[in-house]
């Protein structure tokens, strides 16, 4: 099984779009920035997330994307399936075709694999690789609110001065 870069992207931009949930509709302008994914392709993605209800989009100005059910009723395995992407470790894709119209000696061990990794997936939820962003970001965002608040308050004090 390969993951592609359509998968990971998805699945990146998901992350991205799920910790501005609440805030209001976020712009593929915005998710391309700050994960450096082309727009072009998250305009790709995006439409099959919709097409999949797993975004909704708000047209017109302050428009963009939103999540279309909560966090933890989305999957990693419902992202990927949604960008088209196989879950398929066999070299038949499924078919069981591997080896002259039959399944190749190891068709059943990847096979269970398949079952065994999309398994792993659909346990996975958005809530949950939310909060793991949270918890391995917060270190650095309080330094840097710290710095902000070290610059806004000499500032003050070269203000007043």
């Amino acid at each position: 099984m390969r993951l592609t870069t359509k998968g990971r992207f998805a699945v990146t931009a998901m992350i991205d779009l799920a910790m501005r949930h609440g805030e209001g509709p976020v712009t593929l302008a915005g998710i391309s920035d700050r994960q450096r994914i082309s727009l072009s392709y998250l305009e790709q993605l995006f439409g099959k997330l919709r097409r999949h209800s797993l975004v909704d989009s708000v047209r017109g100005p302050g428009g963009g994307y939103c999540l279309a059910r909560e966090l933890d009723t989305i999957s990693v395995a419902d992202i990927i399936q949604a960008v088209d992407e196989p879950i398929d470790a066999t070299k038949c894709g499924g078919m069981g075709n591997c080896h002259d119209d039959l399944p190749c000696m190891t068709h059943e061990l990847w096979t269970n694999l398949n079952v065994k990794i999309f398994d792993y997936l659909q346990s996975v939820s958005l809530a949950q690789l939310v909060a793991a962003q949270g918890g391995a970001h917060k270190p650095q965002q309080i330094q840097q609110l710290d710095k902000r608040l070290k610059r806004e308050k000499i500032g003050e004090a070269v203000a007043s001065t």
